[in-house]
């Protein structure tokens, strides 16, 4: 999640999802590039659209959404939906063609779609977003390797040789979920770190960066894992021959962050390495994030790890599995 797109993070994003029937799996239609999974959907007039799907990203009560002006665009009628105290701008889906659109939000405000009049459509989020909001509830595969996105059916197992690891959820007092916000556990340097599982976590490396990480971008923008500043001086400080970038990411430009690599990490079982994390500020995982998950994080696990793995989210069992695709090997 580039924390400038962080959008409707502070409504509330919990919202029962609604029982589904038998289902086979439904692959999203996608685009992938540098790293980040884009729905592409197609109305039935035509209109192309381009969300990135982000598991740190906003979203409310099961809703995906759009930006102002792609909903303008697609001559979609706002109207509200009242969840408690809150007033959600909505607006009813488009009509898509058979095959080229997305699942139907499982929402209380029915079938429709988040839009935010005050975000314009750019390189990173395109048109909106599939953000935690809209992804809960339900199980999706993440497959890095083949580019391919799944929503999974009702009959889905898991895979035999992938490995599984609790996710975290900040939970009501009946057990519910009150956000999508899942924390994964990693290892680094043999220690357990909390983190915020993130798709949509966003590199925009310097010169610096680039000719250190080889991070590949695509208009300069690219996939990282974000780590806050205290854990950087930690690991640092520890491990001063880990290499260290000033300056080495300007995706906020006004604050230009460090970038450190980690020779290995240990995920679901799994070690890969190395692995760049750009430096965040504390108060944005402990404090921000903090907020609205089970407990502080340190940082977002980010698609730059991801992209070894078929990934599995099953946000219903509070599980994700990781299937080992490209340069990993399981840790004794």
């Amino acid at each position: 999640m580039p924390f400038t797109l962080a959008l409707f993070a502070t409504v509330a994003l919990a919202g029962a999802p609604a029982a589904h029937p038998s289902r086979p799996t439904q692959v999203i239609p996608t685009h992938f590039q540098a790293g980040h999974f884009f729905a592409t959907p197609e109305t039935a007039d035509g209109q192309a659209l381009r969300l990135v799907v982000d598991t740190g990203g906003g979203g409310a009560a099961g809703l995906y959404w759009l930006t102002g002006a792609s909903a303008e665009r697609l001559h979609l009628k706002e109207t509200t939906c009242a969840l408690g105290e809150e007033r959600l701008s909505v607006a009813k889906l488009p009509a898509f063609k058979p095959g080229r659109g997305l699942p139907p939000p499982a929402s209380p405000c029915g079938r429709v779609l988040l839009v935010n009049p005050q975000t314009k459509p750019n390189a990173i989020n395109g048109d909106g977003q599939l953000g935690a909001g809209y992804l809960q509830g339900h199980v999706w595969t993440f497959d890095y390797p083949a580019q391919r996105l799944s929503l999974e059916g009702s009959d889905w197992r898991p895979d035999p040789a992938a490995h599984a690891t609790p996710l975290g959820f900040p939970r009501d007092a009946g057990g519910h979920p009150e956000s999508g916000f899942a924390r994964i556990t990693i290892r680094v340097d043999g220690q357990p770190v909390d983190m915020l599982l993130d798709t949509g976590a966003t590199a925009h490396p310097t010169a610096a960066g680039r000719k250190e990480s080889a991070t590949p971008t695509v208009d300069g923008y690219g996939v990282t894992s974000f780590i806050a500043t205290s854990m950087v001086d930690r690991w640092h400080s520890a491990h001063p021959d880990w290499r260290v970038v000033e300056r080495g990411d300007d995706l906020r430009p006004s604050r230009p962050s460090r970038i450190i690599e980690v020779p290995e990490i240990e995920v679901a079982g799994w070690r890969v390495g190395p692995v760049w994390f750009t430096e965040q500020p504390d108060r944005a995982y402990h404090e921000y994030m903090a907020s609205m998950m089970d407990k502080p994080v340190e940082g977002a696990l980010g698609a730059n790890v991801f992209r070894h793995f078929a990934m599995t989210i099953d946000y219903p069992a509070a599980m994700a599995w990781f299937r080992c695709e490209v340069a990993c090997e399981a840790a004794p």
